[in-house]
């Protein structure tokens, strides 16, 4: 048999080995206690007819919830839904000191897609052309189809 045919075999049969071997094992599980909180919590605020500008109420919203960075404020059927993005310590001094890193523009994109405008604590909505801004900042590339 020659040195081709060999390897053949043997590819052949370490495929078949690890087709029949059976499913991995889970990873362990952490127990309740060791597991930490999550790094965002939205908290919605009451939903109530839109009398101005959302930016009007910003500042007050967030100054009810510690931890607070962002207001999402969106107008759906008259209503006007807000809520306060609420991060964990560590994610609201990254997000305070860099607002352009992934997580801070993740939890903006978030709002945006679910027709929402993001709201800073000082009344300043955060845009597209603010967020093109950030990318720049950090020469971040965005690759799009077609």
């Amino acid at each position: 048999m020659s040195l081709q045919q060999r390897t053949q075999v043997f590819a052949l049969l370490s495929v078949l080995a690890t087709a029949c071997a059976g499913p991995a094992a889970p990873p362990p599980s952490t127990p309740a206690a060791q597991v930490p909180e999550t790094a965002v919590v939205r908290r919605p605020l009451e939903s109530k007819e839109p009398s101005g500008p959302p930016a009007a109420d910003v500042a007050a919203m967030i100054a009810k919830v510690p931890n607070a960075l962002y207001v999402c404020v969106a107008d759906a059927a008259g209503l006007r839904k807000e809520t306060v993005i609420e991060l964990a310590p560590n994610v609201l001094s990254l997000c305070q000191r860099h607002p352009e890193m992934g997580p801070c523009q993740y939890e903006r994109d978030l709002c945006r897609k679910s027709g929402g405008r993001v709201f800073t604590a000082d009344g300043h909505e955060i845009t597209r052309a603010v967020e093109d801004a950030y990318d720049r900042k950090v020469m971040r590339v965005r690759f799009r189809a077609n």
